[in-house]
């Protein structure tokens, strides 16, 4: 069995495009292999900036002879279905069989492939893979009509067994397939002659080529991490830096230089983005957390050990920290006056068309942050103060400039001003969390304007109709969705979302509709259901960020019943509870004689045309069972009472917990639609205090 190495080499591949493509590279050829009819045993993909390459061990070495039965029109149907048929199996008349079964007698076409060999069905897949490759972006160059990311150079394409190496007959816009690829375009430019992987990755290494990604990264950060050592520093480790690097050389060489000593007064994450984003060089840091050395990471060695290139790449990041200084000391001088010139600037900034300016935006944010701020211990006028300066940075030289420092600069021009700590905490912190792995701010300051920002972004976008659908959310209101219920939940916010939520909307000229008249819309631009929208947005929002809990969605159906459902702590904290007691035997039997009490419940009361809500009378008893269920009911009423007025929801769950065991005996011993009219009524009575017992907890019947 002959193991197949194919090698795409082209001028240099974006690093971004890298990994996807070697995968893809891997997913084409195989599948179109197994398809053709060939089997093999393993296939690794590789990328480097200038090749793709692709490794598939044990292959075999000709597909199978198949024959397929196909069946036919009946005998006898018209000549057109049956010539049809013919053009279809790709036979002759001559060619046709009969069979019979219990609908008659048809037409059957045995259909006979002949295998291949294995050449000329990887030239055709490997041919096919090439044409229809999904890059982001391609190019045509030349006369051709092929289309590649940057041009393609070379096909390496070889079988190989223990005889030798096969090189495949392939030929693709003039481009023939061989068994030569080349090493590093500076180091080691030549044509190189391969016998299959092994061969292959062992003289592009002497060719100074590193094949393997992960190799090239753990090379990179390893000697980053000495050479930061050596120096009494620490490298600031960046992951997706690192990624990007590796794809951009083929024989990784670390170099680190020093930054200007005029340049270290800029802060470190100013230092960190410009180095990142127009360098590709990573930050080292001393003990004190500034930013003093840089690491560039270069594709080749040279005669002076990279000190020519230090030596340009120190003149290239000298200009442009220079003119991260200059926009630093212009954003400082504005920040200290007050940053009142920037907050200006934002009225012409518009946030979106229909939603008005930035400036109109933080007016509405600032309002809504003040509302906000007694419920999560904010100072009110801290909390406003902290809104109407949280975005001017939006209108800085610096955030212009590298718009990911947005909020992190807002917080350095809030200090400087000498605002208090906790108003400049807000300008970094509000737009937390960012995503389900980012940090949640705790400064009741920072919440507050958070909330505010998230819960007015949430109304504004509703009363516009811009809501998120399917796939598609453009303006990231799941996001902000996610954030609401994060920092209710994470800082212990008892924290009922309504009120807020009326505020947003009537500043954005939607009246909502009355909580105690959902049907009220008089007044309104639109008929806009902000309860709808607390249940069904916020809520199915809620049930993505339990699953992590391993909570059950019917568990957050079942508590998202009567009251208080907008005050996302209290249901969360009924659904662990019940989620929990679900757990036990004692929890799974009580819901089922909730719901066989429920049922009995409903058809009575369908049946007689009345309500039994009234509880029932413990002197008509007539059984013992029936006599205990009444004392359990009245003995655990006033725990329950007392657990859930301090919301202690497991406490509450137990005590209902512990009403499984009369509950059980009562159904068992007794008939609750007794003959005797005034037995039945008390009996159904106190079912519908078991009911209403339980479903001060949860609506059970909710429940799977």
């Amino acid at each position: 069995m002959p193991d197949l190495l194919i090698e795409l080499f082209s001028e240099e591949i974006p690093a971004r495009m890298q990994a996807k493509a070697a995968d893809d590279l891997r997913r084409l050829v195989t599948d179109g292999l197994v398809e053709a009819g060939l089997t093999y045993r393993g296939a690794t993909a590789h990328a480097t900036p200038r090749r793709l390459a692709l490794a598939v061990e044990g292959l075999t070495d000709r597909s199978p002879t198949t024959v397929e039965e196909r069946r036919g029109p009946k005998v006898g149907a018209p000549d057109k279905a049956v010539e049809g048929f013919l053009r279809g199996a790709g036979i002759t008349r001559d060619q046709l069989e009969t069979a019979s079964d219990k609908k008659g007698e048809h037409y059957v076409a045995r259909i006979t492939r002949e295998g291949r060999e294995a050449p000329a069905i990887v030239a055709e897949v490997l041919e096919a893979a090439v044409r229809g490759f999904p890059w982001p972006k391609s190019m045509r160059w030349g006369d051709g009509t092929l289309r590649w990311v940057r041009p393609l150079r070379r096909i390496l394409c070889i079988l190989s067994n223990e005889e030798g190496a096969t090189v495949v007959p392939l030929d693709i816009d003039g481009i023939e397939a061989g068994d030569v690829t080349e090493g590093h375009r500076f180091m080691a430019p030549g044509p190189i002659r391969v016998s299959g992987f092994d061969d292959y990755a062992a003289k592009l290494r002497r060719a100074h080529v590193i094949l393997d990604a992960e190799e090239r990264m753990e090379i990179i950060g390893q000697e980053a991490r000495n050479r930061a050592f050596a120096a009494g520093l620490e490298l600031v480790e960046d992951e997706g830096l690192l990624r990007e690097v590796a794809g951009l050389v083929e024989w990784p060489v670390v170099l680190m230089g020093r930054i200007e000593e005029r340049f270290l007064a800029l802060p470190p994450e100013v230092l960190r983005t410009s180095m990142k984003e127009h360098q590709k060089f990573f930050s080292v840091r001393d003990g004190e957390g500034r930013i003093v050395r840089f690491i560039t990471v270069a594709n080749r060695e040279t005669a002076d050990d990279g000190a020519t290139i230090l030596a340009g790449n120190g003149r290239v990041l000298a200009a442009r920290l220079a003119d991260a200084l200059f926009f630093w000391e212009n954003d400082l001088a504005v920040a200290k006056a007050g940053m009142g010139a920037w907050l200006e600037k934002l009225r012409s900034v518009t946030f979106h068309a229909k939603l008005g300016s930035q400036a109109e935006r933080i007016e509405r944010i600032a309002a809504l942050a003040r509302e906000i701020a007694p419920a999560v211990g904010a100072d009110p006028a801290q909390a406003e103060r902290a809104a109407r300066l949280a975005k001017a940075d939006l209108s800085s030289e610096m955030v212009y400039e590298f718009p990911e420092l947005q909020g992190l600069m807002g917080r350095r021009y809030a200090e400087a001003a000498g605002e208090a700590p906790e108003v400049a905490a807000a300008a970094q912190e509000h737009y937390q969390p960012l995503g389900p792995s980012d940090d949640v701010p705790t400064s009741p300051v920072s919440v507050a304007v958070a909330l505010a920002d998230k819960i007015d972004t949430l109304a504004g976008f509703w009363a516009i109709d811009e809501k998120p659908t399917g796939s598609k959310d453009p303006y990231a209101l799941r996001r902000a969705a996610l954030g609401v219920i994060r920092l209710v939940l994470e800082n212990g916010l008892a924290f009922p979302l309504w009120g807020p939520m009326r505020t947003a909307f009537t500043a954005h000229g939607v009246r909502p509709p009355n909580p105690d008249d959902p049907d009220d819309y008089s007044g309104m631009a639109e008929p806009i259901e902000l309860e709808g929208f607390l249940r069904g947005f916020l809520h199915d929002r809620l049930k993505v960020h339990l699953k992590n809990e391993n909570i059950r969605h019917d568990v957050i159906d079942a508590v998202l019943t009567g009251e208080r459902t907008d005050d996302l702590a209290d249901l969360v904290g009924r659904a662990r509870a019940l989620n929990d007691v679900l757990a036990t035997e004692d929890g799974g039997n009580l819901v089922q004689g909730y719901k066989r009490a429920k049922n009995i419940l409903t058809q009575a009361e369908a049946q007689d045309g009345v309500e039994y809500s009234y509880g029932g009378e413990p002197k008509l008893a007539e059984t013992d069972e029936e006599r205990a269920l009444f004392a359990a009911l009245d003995a655990a009423g006033p725990r329950i009472d007392a657990a859930l007025g301090s919301e202690d929801y497991p406490a509450a769950m137990a005590e209902l917990a512990r009403l499984r065991a009369p509950i059980d005996a009562f159904f068992e011993a007794v008939q609750v639609n007794s003959d005797n009219a005034v037995v039945r009524r008390n009996r159904l009575n106190m079912l519908s205090t078991i009911v209403r017992t339980c479903e001060r907890i949860a609506a059970l019947d909710r429940l799977a």
